[in-house]
């Protein structure tokens, strides 16, 4: 029997700000902003199935994600870029083969939205 479970538990963010990541995430993906900040560094965003956490501690500029390490879903890709590009999200491609987009994050986290 393998003791690492084939589940992942939570994936890291490392921001520069934690409160102004807080206050964009949350923006962006249509949370409300009254969780707690453990540890005053770390800020857990409740998703459905895996959680993000924000995390400031991590944060150098060498540590952003230069490429997508995990996408979050939308069930209408052109939807969902449109909301974006009015949000002013920094979107850094096009809607690729009807299917995906990447953008940053304020502090250039390079992320990914994919209807799947």
């Amino acid at each position: 029997m393998n003791p690492i479970l084939n589940q992942v538990g939570t994936i890291f963010i490392p921001v520069s700000n934690l409160v102004e990541a807080r206050d964009w995430y949350c923006d962006i993906i249509g949370l409300p902003k009254d969780g707690e900040i453990l540890f005053e560094h770390l800020y857990v965003l409740p998703m459905n199935g895996t959680n993000i956490v924000l995390d400031s501690k991590i944060f150098s500029k060498d540590v952003v994600y230069k490429v997508p390490a995990f996408h979050l879903n939308t069930n209408n890709i052109k939807e969902a870029y449109t909301y974006m590009k009015m949000k002013n999200v920094d979107l850094i491609t096009e809607i690729e083969h009807n299917h995906w987009f990447n953008f940053k994050d304020p502090d250039g986290n390079i992320l990914m939205v994919c209807q799947c």
